[in-house]
This record gives structure tokens, C-alpha cells and sequence, in this order.
């Protein structure tokens, strides 16, 4: 998402605001340490989960279990939301990425995603590489999914505002 084409709607925002800029809302991604998945159950129903997550070259990636709901629902609609931010009401930036997720099993992607998991969280998330997934000894496998935005959302609190990106 390199210079989005990003906008202001004004009917959630203060008077005079400006748009929230892409690099603070790519911080946010970026340093997020937790993030709610929302995906799809088969018979329409929402799933939400926390969960940990990489903003890596453009798009933001997540694991499941092959057994866990969210890979369930994944493979019936890949179509998700990832929503981060703060649970405060007047400061700091909420920030939702929508997006098809998907799987992502190339060898050297892993070993980066694996990388950046570490480095992210100075060692607390180890994983290994190997038939195209993550693998530990405490979660077993788990399956590495990429959801590149079609569009994001940025909340600003404090001085309100909604600010929308969408990629050129």
C-alpha cells in the first residue's frame, strides 16, 4: 500500500480536520501488538478472535491452527477484517484492514515472516519453517495467511476523525 489513495469523510469527522496520514496509520499495523480477526462462518454468522499479527511489505499476516475456527471459516470465505487500536475514547488511532486473506506457503516469505514474528515480540513468538507453514512445540502447525488490504480505515480520537485508503 504505497500511496494509497486516501480520504477524509467528513460526516465522522471534526470540522477543519485533515485526513490521518498513511505512515501514522502504517505505524499503528506495525507496531500493533494484538488485533481482532473477524471472519465468516459457513452459515453467516461472524467469528471474531485476538490474535497476533505482521505488517509485512504491504500486507498484514496472521496465523491459525489447520483445526481452528478462523482456518475453517477461511476456507468457505477468505474475505476478512482485521481491526487494532486502543480502547480509549479520546486519543490514539483505531484501525481496520479489509481484505481477502491468503495463504501464504513459499519457502523464503515464511523464513521473513518468521523473522519479522521474533523480532516483533524480541524472541516471546518462535516458529519454524517447513511444509509450507509455521510450526513450534507448543501450537503444533500453523497456517500463515497474508490479507492484503483493499481498504483501510483509520479512526482518529481526541480530534475526530475517519480517514479511508484504498490502494491505487
Amino acid at each position: 500500500m504505497d500511496n494509497p489513495v486516501t480520504e477524509l469523510d467528513a460526516r465522522f469527522s471534526d470540522p477543519g480536520v485533515q485526513p490521518t496520514a498513511w505512515e501514522e496509520t502504517q505505524g499503528v499495523l506495525e507496531n500493533a501488538q494484538l488485533s481482532w480477526l473477524t471472519t465468516v462462518r459457513a452459515d453467516g454468522r461472524p467469528h471474531v478472535t485476538p490474535l497476533v499479527a505482521v505488517w509485512h511489505e504491504g500486507a498484514l499476516h496472521f496465523t491459525t491452527g489447520p483445526e481452528e475456527q478462523k482456518a475453517i471459516n477461511l476456507e468457505a470465505n477468505p474475505n476478512v477484517v482485521l481491526t487494532t487500536g486502543d480502547s480509549t475514547w479520546n486519543k490514539g488511532l483505531d484501525v481496520m484492514v479489509e481484505g481477502p486473506a491468503r495463504r501464504v506457503t513459499d519457502q523464503r516469505t515464511l523464513e521473513l515472516l518468521a523473522a519479522a514474528w521474533r523480532d516483533k515480540w524480541t524472541g516471546q513468538w518462535q516458529y519454524e519453517v517447513g511444509d509450507g507453514a509455521f510450526a513450534n512445540d507448543i501450537g503444533g502447525t500453523a497456517l500463515v495467511f497474508a490479507v492484503q488490504p483493499t481498504k483501510v480505515l483509520a479512526f482518529g480520537k481526541g480530534t475526530y476523525s475517519q480517514t479511508s485508503y484504498v490502494p491505487q
